[in-house]
């Protein structure tokens, strides 16, 4: 990481433009880089490349068993992301994306990634920030997660963030304040019927309503037995 890290004000289009370009350029090196999100502030870096995702980890002071959520641009990333996606999850997408929905889904097993122990899963969301879609649009799927050291409340600003995280970041985008602050909601969507792994943003009335005909795991039922494709669950905290 950089021994100084560049900070950058995203608030005007000239600074976003500005600081997007170089935190694109931190990212293709391998660098870790502190964005705003629609939630809480994150830490990311270059989805594909496993020493940066390490780094991300390493920064917080978390281990594999807690993997980041990988963050996209667009839908249209999913299908090489994830396989056997529910038809279900794309209503979804169409409902909630950008937004606080986390959606996890089989990922692809050809996939040269190593995000933690996953369990063959992958967490996907598009954020609602522009500052964030400009620099995914840049450099793709990005292995994100809230950026604070683990146990400590999450950073709403670039100046929290940077409080807990200091140098091993390259790139600190600073967006302002995060206008919501709560975690996105969590939603397994590897099995026939959705299950909220996490309550968050998107209240489960709305998933009802959105998803029509398809209830939520355990609305009228005991939950099922876990099978092998059963995501580590991802506890409060550790997804933005």
């Amino acid at each position: 990481m950089s021994d100084s890290p560049a900070h950058f004000d995203c608030t005007t289009p000239e600074g976003r433009q500005e600081g997007v370009a170089a935190a694109a350029d931190a990212v293709r090196r391998g660098e870790v880089v502190v964005l705003p999100t629609d939630t809480v502030y994150g830490v990311g870096a270059d989805a594909f490349n496993p020493d940066a995702v390490a780094a991300v980890l390493a920064a917080k002071g978390r281990d594999r068993h807690m993997p980041p959520p990988v963050l996209v641009p667009h839908a249209r990333t999913v299908d090489g992301l994830a396989i056997d996606v529910p038809s279900y999850a794309r209503d979804l997408m169409d409902r909630f994306w950008p937004g606080p929905l986390t959606l996890v889904l089989l990922a692809q097993p050809s996939l040269m990634w190593d995000l933690g122990e996953t369990n063959g899963t992958v967490a996907l969301r598009i954020p609602r920030d522009e500052t964030a879609i400009a620099l995914l649009s840049e450099v793709g799927p990005m292995a994100v997660t809230s950026a604070n050291l683990t146990g400590e409340p999450a950073a709403m600003t670039a100046r929290e963030a940077e409080a807990m995280l200091g140098d091993a970041v390259g790139v600190y985008l600073d967006g302002g304040p995060c206008e919501d602050g709560e975690a996105s909601t969590i939603l397994d969507c590897t099995q026939e019927r959705p299950r909220v792994l996490r309550d968050g943003a998107v209240d489960e009335d709305a998933l009802r309503e959105a998803l029509g005909s398809v209830r939520l795991e355990g609305d009228d039922a005991p939950d099922a037995p876990e099978g092998p494709g059963t995501p580590t669950e991802r506890p409060g905290g550790a997804t933005l």
